[in-house]
């Protein structure tokens, strides 16, 4: 009976193949090994290569890192790195044939290697920055995540920015041309804007070489923030920037001037080397001080936070170590109860990749935007990124694998630093 049963199967079985298309035969298989991963596995990743290019006359500077199984890390620095591009080659060497996955431990090979060449600040910390925001790109990749996941998830879903209006002082501009601008952002989407009150070339300054700014170089930055929220009203956040050109008693004069106004802040009213002097002006104002894009490294930080030496600190995190290095500094600023806003006047890549850092900590306050990512074409060319990235003043975060936004070569060729290699 047994072998009855097992010959009237075999026949049925036949039967059934025999009706089965010929065309049919093995889909199954073919299907399952296109499902299959072609790479090895994450702990067989290794690294293989690295280049660069540089836009903006060399001040923007963006890496690819290569592996063995073809996942490619993107990553962005800017301001100290003209003149970078053996520096790029030289980590390449420190690193390759390492995995990738290591980022900490990649990051401290490289910053500790160069003791001696200068690994406290400057170009290389900002050519580590694009180095390591490279390195968490290929991570998240890797290992099917957005980077927000690798730095312990997120406290929120969008990111708040304010708009930088490029309303630079070398034009000269009028209290209404501060007012349009004011007025022209929020009808874009924007809850905050951030004008510029350094003027090079204000007829009223001393001199050329001094620091102190006359009686009337004070009213014209007055009226320029006045006008500004005259125009918005009371509910909009409206921001200042010196860029650190100014001295202290300066920076006490306008910060006190500017009280009634109610600022989010006032910006670097003076170079960043000196905290006791930025606490001096801290401590004579209520309007809220900003500081540390021309800090680096959270050891930058810690004197700035420790003596209370500002209200809110702005990292630039694609100068001042990179994505890890800037939750270490929002981390060590949550430790005093300071908001963190970094600063950001790179790409869309760096914009996501700053972004994936402002929601995994708990301390964010608002992002830097620039008027320029609407107005010049270059900006929407030079990477690949979905266009509903930005929407109503805020960045919607990228969940793709890594950073979610990549560099364009071809299309960020045309805008090249001249005498420079392309990613060679």
């Amino acid at each position: 009976m047994s072998s009855r049963r097992n010959f009237l199967s075999k026949a049925a079985l036949t039967s059934a193949l025999a009706a089965t298309p010929l065309l049919n035969f093995g889909h199954e298989y073919e299907v399952a090994v296109d499902k299959a991963p072609k790479s090895s596995a994450p702990s067989d990743l290794k690294i293989t290569d690295i280049k660069c290019g540089y836009i903006r006359n060399g001040h923007s500077l963006f890496v690819k890192i290569y592996t063995n199984q073809d996942i490619v890390g993107h990553g962005e620095g800017v301001d100290a790195t003209p003149g970078t591009y053996h520096l790029v080659k030289m980590f390449g060497e420190r690193i390759k044939g390492k995995s990738p996955l290591n980022v900490h431990r990649l990051f401290e090979d490289i910053r500790k290697s160069g003791f001696f060449e200068g690994a406290q600040s400057g170009m290389y910390v900002a050519v580590l920055t694009a180095v390591e925001t490279a390195l968490w790109d290929i991570a998240g990749k890797a290992l099917g995540v957005p980077v927000y996941q690798l730095l312990g998830g997120k406290f929120r879903d969008t990111i708040r920015l304010y708009m930088d209006t490029a309303l630079y002082q070398n034009r000269l501009p009028r209290p209404s041309d501060f007012a349009e601008s004011a007025l022209e952002a929020v009808k874009m989407g924007f809850n905050a804007v951030k004008f510029d009150l350094d003027q090079a070339n204000d007829p009223n300054k001393y001199d050329k070489y001094n620091w102190t700014a006359s009686p009337a170089e004070l009213q014209r930055m007055y009226d320029q923030m006045a006008a500004a929220r005259a125009a918005v009203g009371p509910n909009v956040d409206i921001c200042a920037d010196m860029h650190g050109r100014y001295d202290a008693i300066t920076g006490e004069k306008i910060a006190k001037m500017l009280e009634p106004l109610n600022l989010m802040w006032l910006e670097e009213p003076i170079p960043a080397e000196n905290a006791d002097a930025y606490k001096k002006i801290t401590s004579s104002t209520s309007t809220p001080i900003c500081a540390g894009e021309n800090h680096y490294l959270a050891y930058g930080f810690r004197p700035l936070l420790e003596s209370g030496a500002v209200d809110i600190i702005m990292p630039d995190l694609q100068k001042a170590g990179g994505i890890g290095e800037g939750q270490r500094i929002a981390n060590l600023a949550n430790l005093y109860y300071v908001p963190f806003a970094p600063h950001m006047v790179a790409s869309y890549l760096g914009a996501m990749a700053s972004a994936h850092v402002c929601a995994s900590v708990p301390n964010f306050m608002i992002l830097e935007w620039q008027i320029y990512f609407h107005k010049d074409p270059m900006f929407k060319e030079i990477v690949n990124y979905d266009p509903s990235m930005i929407k109503n003043g805020q960045i919607t975060l990228s969940e793709k694998p890594g950073i979610g936004v990549e560099i364009n070569q071809e299309a960020m060729r045309k805008y090249a630093t001249p005498n420079v290699p392309f990613f060679e």
